[in-house]
């Protein structure tokens, strides 16, 4: 009598527990959606998480036995929890993007190892009863796969971003990578339609079936160009959010389940707003030749006429409006306390100084919020591009520090371009443009920007940071 009281009142702080858990999950995500309550809301989702593994590792039984090697279990979050930290404090911001892949693809491996060891153990009665075709084979069967596939095709995502694997496009790529998921599905059909004593008997199928599926991924990712990386990013991150959610169907913890179905949703929408953002489907972003394989224009495209640092900071400070574009040689550059500085200075002067945020521009979904937060630029002062568009004949002076596709005329002029039809900051609506880069390199679209050679556009050469710098200055000193 007392065993079974023990083991229900273990069993009600367990749930218990897993409610609450996914209830600061909910909260959490929820918070995230401000950058004003993000820091709280990861703080939330955090203590729901240790919540769960807390109660999972204190009360969850089977069979009426406790889970064992406890220490083993602590041993390994240990170790893991100081290789994390140790990474979080060392990654540049430039660096994000990467890291953001490579953790996700460890949460893909995380759960398609879960069904990998899982598998040989399915219950022979219930196989017996309702043979391979039922839900709990076909969650570890998914799990598998979906995990799988997030894993590979985040290492080759980050393996992208990090300059060491290029781009790999074949026209017959398309039709391999429908074969090879035809072959997969094809794979799980036969294993659930089997009626064996034992799912051991099958367990070299399902290995068979992982292998396939790293292929998979990574010809799934590999073909895809850089410009396409936050939609990517985002797609995988949904993929390991529904794998994860399937382990947690398999152990019936809610937590898991809860937390697994969060993230598969949460980056399935971001997916979707991302498409929009460059007006294209998903499948136009993964069989396509955006970011990287469109045509790039030869030839003389135009003249590039060029402006001195002082000629630069006598127009801004006595400006009225200013608008900043942010891209990726911003943070490559890591230039964005400098550019911040820079727009406190011409507040100062009683310049107005907005940032137009275009939701691709950088590496990764925010990327560009995430770098401005990190200088302590205020959240009001960052605007969306469809937003701030309207606003664009009215402003003295955008300034595009780094960005490229994202303020390419061409994606409106120009119906043979490979980023027609993308929504773009429309910079050259302004009425004076100033343009930092290192030089006249192209963007991942591989086309050239017509911008760069607009009458209204003056170009700012060198590294942004010393730029920046020397602009810092020259208000100053005005």
């Amino acid at each position: 009598m007392n065993d079974v009281m023990h083991f229900s009142t273990g069993l009600s702080i367990l749930e218990i527990s897993y409610i609450l858990a996914s209830v600061l999950f909910i909260l959490g995500l929820k918070m995230l959606s401000h950058p004003l309550t993000a820091r709280r809301g990861n703080s939330l989702a955090a203590v729901g998480m240790v919540l769960a593994i807390a109660a999972t590792l204190l009360f969850h039984e089977k069979d009426g036995e406790p889970i064992g090697n406890i220490g083993w279990v602590l041993a390994a979050m240990a170790i893991g929890t100081a290789i994390g930290w140790v990474i979080a404090r060392r990654v540049k911001m430039t660096d994000m993007p990467q890291l953001v892949s490579f953790f996700n693809g460890m949460g893909g491996a995380a759960a398609a190892l879960i069904s990998l060891m899982e598998f040989p153990h399915v219950s022979g009665e219930l196989i017996m009863k309702s043979g391979m075709s039922n839900g709990h084979v076909l969650a570890i069967l998914l799990g598998l796969v979906i995990g799988t596939v997030s894993w590979a095709g985040s290492m080759i995502a980050f393996g992208k971003l990090d300059g060491r694997i290029g781009d790999l496009r074949v026209k017959a790529m398309k039709y391999v990578n429908l074969s090879i998921l035809a072959a997969i599905i094809i794979f799980i059909i036969y294993i659930m339609t089997r009626d064996v004593a034992a799912s051991s008997e099958l367990t070299h199928l399902v290995i068979i079936l992982f292998f396939v599926s790293v292929v998979y991924g990574v010809l799934f990712v590999i073909p895809i160009g850089g410009a396409d990386m936050p939609v990517v990013i985002s797609l995988l991150n949904s993929f390991t959010g529904v794998a994860a959610a399937m382990g947690g169907f398999l152990y019936q913890n809610q937590a898991m389940l809860t937390g697994g179905i969060l993230v598969g949703s949460a980056g399935t929408i971001l997916t979707i707003l991302m498409c929009r953002a460059m007006n294209r489907s998903l499948l136009n972003v993964i069989i396509g030749v955006f970011g990287g394989g469109g045509a790039a224009v030869t030839g003389v495209a135009g003249t590039v006429k060029e402006i001195t640092v002082s000629d630069a900071a006598v127009l801004l400070s006595y400006s009225k409006k200013v608008v900043i574009v942010p891209g990726y040689g911003l943070a490559v550059a890591q230039a964005q306390h400098i550019c911040h500085e820079l727009d406190k200075m011409l507040e100062e002067k009683g310049v107005e100084v907005r940032y137009a945020i275009h939701p691709v521009a950088g590496r990764m979904p925010g990327h560009m919020n995430v770098l401005l937060a990190e200088a302590d630029v205020p959240y009001e002062q960052l605007i969306e591009s469809d937003e701030i568009n309207a606003d664009m004949p009215n402003t003295d002076v955008i300034v595009v520090i780094g960005a490229n596709d994202v303020v390419n005329p061409a994606a409106e002029d120009d119906p043979s371009s490979p980023i027609y039809g993308m929504p773009i900051v429309r910079a050259r609506e302004a009425r004076n443009i100033i343009v930092m880069k290192r030089g006249m390199g192209k963007g991942y679209a591989a086309i050239e920007n017509m911008l760069f050679f607009h009458d209204k556009t003056r170009m700012l050469f060198g590294d942004a940071k010393s730029t920046l710098q020397a602009l810092v200055n020259e208000v100053k000193a005005l």
